[in-house]
């Protein structure tokens, strides 16, 4: 509030809010202790929870402060982060920051020793006449001190609230109290999370008064009623007359809209002027802000708004909505979910804890089960919880309450089927709210029945597609032909996320939404039809595609397909379902080389068995490929005289189907198998190979040839021909760096420069792992980023470089056990070496090992590679 105003005792709608400061860590029980004992009084705590940023976020300070009744500082040992650039901290900070009228209870922690800067800062504090303080010395005796504390102080502001009213009698000016800048705007009765940086961007965009609607937003669920209302509250210093909350969720009338904000306003329409004119005149010269809560079921009234701002140009109009207004003098702010942790990154407790979605999980979860907290046994379970529901904030308070009956792990594990489980038991919660399946049914509900089909037919995608494939998908149903119309009424309505992807538009569903959608196809029994028409689009994308995967457009390929490898999967699977075994079979076989870039074999390996147990009719070549990929995971795994003779009937049945190509390939393939024999035939082997190679080679398939020259290179290895080995390795480069085939290129150049290292040209070698590393970086091929932080781990222990040696050997790890891909052991060289610098700098080598466990993998790329010299890696790698 501003201005003078006399005490007074708010009702449970209109908490009054206290705002406690104090370091987070040191702490943490006495700030969870304070926050049980606010709530017990039923007042509403304010508390940041998300720790140091690189600047500290005054204005934040500032604002919450402003709209706090009460200020708690807890103080111990420590004085807090001074950030850069700043000349005291967070903690001293907010205290210099809070109001001189507001009450300050401070409560020191009885210890031997404090930092000399707290002191000062307590020291200042006791010659404040506007502080009382106490000791304490447990977070109980904090908590029965703040309680009883807080009781008396609300004690005595109702005593001078009533001598206050017999004092003014009946001259209580009671249109200003109902115009109050807080009173109408409510108070949320939880903490808000990880809304911080939104919160500080949409103030900047009202103070500077250059846009007369900011328009919040967002699918249902993903937080803009709890967003305006902070903002609001945040923003009370920023409209000297006023700031006012409309909730439109029970106004279903276009008509109804100037009523209801009359009726906010404390207008009466007494008929002798239009409500417009009168809303327009009260008004009018006043500052004001205007907050107007689920503007969505009435969109149509958007006009009105640009004829009240017309005339009234001091007011301005912040709007929730799932909907874009599009009127004049709109600026749209998107509102995000909240990020959960990377999914390529280690689930570890640290990352956890920097997530704002896990941290409005953790926070929810303690509601419902009191003691919960975040731990290195369930930072995992908790970080997949938050991924898997996309970080949107309803979905994930709703999945934190069943906390009170089922563990995280087992949340994470209901997930899979995520609607069933997200139902509120909270009583007070809009009906809208009660489920998910609610929320998504308020929004659909909203939309004319073509785009409801539209929406339901998307379901079929995975995660992402294009307007390409959407338009394909269209073609004879309802929506036929109006896809982008149709499709941009989707995004207005919040229901479709429209991103860019490498300079590629891209549209996606929430999962949750995608799950509804999908539950909505089957059910009016539309699901086959479309499953066929999503499988349609792929097989032909892929046949266009499939070309390029070996030769100079590989990269461009991988890309595309990288963008699409969620709908490829579900095209296969969908021709599987309905039947369609030697489409799946010829679909898998055209991206052989993808699976391979992609490290997707066992995956593919599951869906060629489940075609062969389907008992139906398939061709010879069909069978071939399905083979094949059953036994490529044996071949490398657990090679055998079976494995070799199956892919001899791969052989024979890619030869009478009359596909010389794949045979030759699959002839390479058992030459290969016969390679990882422990009783090695090693003549009938490099013969084999010897074959596919000018067989290869005289098709054309230049791909193939370079990547079985890999394998000569590999036989003369093992068996010591390290000469030979080597020219291997140089021909298989030249052929594929001469047809663009980054992938081989990377293969080789590496095994190049681990022969090369091994044979002691420690400086060549680091050149070559260099090299292929970036070659891996363009083509986001993850197994051939691990083959170079090894190398590369290789040369820094070598050269004594333990911290960094122990670093990239871990970060390599890492990323191996994530893709599930490991090394042929015969072809390491890093392994030794770190062992011998582990011996001679053991801490060094742990301290680096703790700290790769923490790098994702652009981090680990950038300690390996200083310096990315290569503009389409350095590209690629941003957008990894």
């Amino acid at each position: 509030m501003t201005g003078a105003r006399r005490p007074a005792i708010r009702t449970p709608d209109q908490r009054i809010r206290v705002f406690v400061s104090s370091t987070l860590r040191e702490l943490a029980p006495e700030r969870a202790a304070v926050r049980t004992a606010i709530e017990r009084l039923r007042l509403a705590p304010v508390m940041f929870e998300l720790g140091a940023r690189p600047h500290p976020p005054r204005e934040l300070y500032r604002s919450y402060l402003a709209q706090s009744d009460i200020f708690i500082g807890i103080y111990a040992e420590s004085y807090g982060w001074v950030a850069p650039d700043e000349t005291v901290s967070g903690l001293e900070d907010e205290y210099n920051l809070a109001p001189p009228g507001m009450p300050k209870l401070i409560y020191i922690k009885t210890l031997d020793h404090r930092d000399p800067r707290l002191d000062t800062l307590i020291t200042r504090i006791r010659d404040d006449d506007t502080a009382a303080y106490l000791p304490f010395t447990t977070p109980d005796d904090l908590a029965d001190k703040v309680a009883g504390d807080l009781a008396t102080l609300l004690a005595e502001r109702f005593d001078e609230s009533r001598e206050y009213d017999a004092i003014a009698g009946e001259d209580i000016d009671l249109s200003a109290a109902s115009g109050s800048l807080t009173a109408r705007v409510p108070v949320p009765y939880t903490t808000t999370i990880g809304r911080e940086r939104e919160i500080s961007d949409i103030r900047e965009l009202l103070r500077r008064r250059e846009d007369r609607v900011v328009s919040l937003i967002g699918p249902g669920g993903i937080g803009k009623s709890r967003l305006g209302i902070e903002v609001a509250r945040a923003s009370d210093d920023l409209f000297r007359d006023g700031v006012y909350f409309v909730p439109l969720e029970g106004v279903l009338e276009p008509g109804l809209l100037l009523p209801t904000i009359a009726f906010t306003l404390g207008i009466r329409d007494n008929g002798e002027a239009a409500l417009e004119e009168r809303i327009a005149h009260a008004l009018a010269d006043r500052q004001v802000l205007l907050v107007l809560d689920n503007f969505e079921q009435i969109v149509t009234a958007a006009p009105v708004l640009v004829g009240l701002y017309t005339l009234a140009p001091d007011a301005t109009f912040l709007v929730t909505s799932r909907v874009v207004l599009r009127i004049r003098g709109e600026r749209v702010y998107e509102v995000d979910t909240l990020p959960p942790p990377e999914a390529s990154a280690p689930a570890t407790l640290e990352r956890a804890r920097r997530s704002p979605a896990c941290a409005l999980f953790v926070d929810r979860a303690a509601s419902a089960k009191p003691g919960f907290e975040l731990t290195d046994d369930n930072a995992g379970d908790i970080s997949d919880i938050c991924r898997r529901l996309d970080g949107l904030p309803l979905a994930i308070e709703l999945a934190a309450a069943k906390t009170r009956m089922l563990a995280p792990r087992q949340i994470a594990q209901r997930l899979e089927q995520s609607l069933p489980l997200l139902t509120a038991a909270v009583r007070d919660l809009p009906d809208r709210h009660r489920t998910m399946r609610a929320t998504i049914d308020w929004s659909v509900g909203l939309l004319p029945e073509a785009q409801r089909e539209m929406l339901e037919d998307l379901g079929v995608f995975a995660r992402q597609f294009t307007l390409d494939a959407v338009e394909a998908l269209g073609r004879g149903r309802s929506w036929d032909g109006t896809a982008i119309e149709s499709l941009a009424a989707l995004v207005d309505a919040s229901l479709v996320k429209q991103v860019d992807n490498r300079g590629r538009a891209v549209f996606s569903l929430l999962a949750i939404v995608r799950e509804y959608a999908i539950g909505r196809l089957k059910d009016n029994g539309a699901a086959d039809r479309m499953r066929a028409a999503h499988a349609d689009y792929y097989s032909g994308l892929v046949a266009r595609i499939a070309p390029d995967l070996g030769g100079r457009g590989q990269a461009e390929a991988v890309a595309q397909l990288e963008l699409e490898l969620p709908n490829l999967r579900a095209a296969v699977r969908h021709l599987i379902y309905i039947d369609r075994l030697d489409d799946a079979g010829a679909f898998a076989w055209n991206l052989l080389i993808y699976w391979w870039i992609a490290g997707f074999f066992a995956e593919v390996r599951l869906w060629m068995l489940e075609l062969l147990d389907k008992q139906h009719p398939i061709s010879q070549h069909t069978r071939a490929v399905a083979w094949f990929f059953a036994l490529w995971g044996e071949m490398w795994q657990h090679p055998s005289e079976q494995v070799v003779a199956g892919l001899g009937e791969c052989l024979r049945l890619f030869t009478e189907s009359g596909d010389d190509d794949a045979a030759a390939m699959v002839l390479a393939a058992r030459a290969t198998s016969r390679v990882q024999f422990s009783s090695l035939d090693v003549d009938k082997a490099e013969s084999e190979l010897r074959r596919a190679v000018v067989r290869l080679h005289d098709l054309g398939n230049h791909w193939a040839e370079a990547i079985t020259e890999v394998s000569l290179g590999r036989l003369c290895w093992v068996t010591g021909r390290t000469d030979d080995a080597l020219t291997h390795f140089v021909t298989a480069y030249e052929i594929a760096d001469a047809g663009g085939d980054l992938f081989t290129s990377s293969v080789a150049g590496n095994l190049r420069a681990r022969l090369t290292f091994s044979l002691g040209d420690v400086g060549a070698s680091e050149e070559w792992f260099v090299r292929t590393l970036m070659l891996s970086i363009r083509l986001h091929y993850e197994e051939g980023v691990a083959y170079g932080l090894e190398g590369l781990c290789a040369v820094a222990a070598a050269r004594g470089d333990a911290w960094r040696a122990g670093a990239l050997a871990t970060a390599a790890e890492t990323i191996r056990h994530r893709i599930g891909v490991f090394d042929v052991e015969a072809f390491t060289v890093h392994p030794a070496h770190l062992a011998r610098v582990r011996a001679e700098d053991p801490a060094s080598v742990a301290a680096g090992e703790a700290s790769g466990r923490e790098l994702t993998l652009t981090e680990a790329v950038a300690l390996a590679l200083p310096r990315v010299d290569d503009p389409a890696a350095e590209d690629a790698l941003r957008s990894w």
